[in-house]
C-alpha cells in the first residue's frame, strides 16, 4: 500500500533500538511502501485514534443502532427540572 505523493516540509526525527528499527523496516517492506510513508501513515493513524475520543466517538454497527434507537425515544417531562429552569437565576442582580 503506497501513500499518494505529497510535499513534506517538516522533519521528524525518531530514535529507536536496533530491534525496533529492524521491525519497522521489515513491516514497511512487507507493506510495499517506503519507510517514510509507512511511518507517517501509522503515526497519523495512531494520532487520530488518540484524539478521536476528544471530539467524536465511533461505534460498532450494533452499538450505533442501539444509540439511534435510544435517541429516537420521546423526551420525558421532568417536572422538577422544569420548575428549576423557571426560577430566576441567583447570578443576576
Amino acid at each position: 500500500m503506497t501513500t499518494p505523493t505529497r510535499t513534506r516540509d517538516r522533519r521528524l526525527e525518531v530514535r529507536t533500538t536496533s530491534e525496533e528499527r529492524e521491525l519497522i523496516d521489515r513491516a514497511a517492506e512487507a507493506s510495499g511502501t517506503d519507510l517514510t510513508s509507512f511511518v507517517v501513515e501509522h503515526l497519523t493513524d495512531a494520532a487520530r485514534q488518540v484524539l478521536a475520543d476528544r471530539d467524536r466517538f465511533m461505534l460498532a454497527a450494533a452499538a450505533a443502532a442501539e444509540w439511534d434507537r435510544i435517541n429516537r425515544r420521546p423526551a420525558k417531562e421532568l417536572a422538577g427540572l422544569k420548575r428549576l429552569m423557571q426560577r430566576p437565576s441567583p447570578f443576576t442582580e
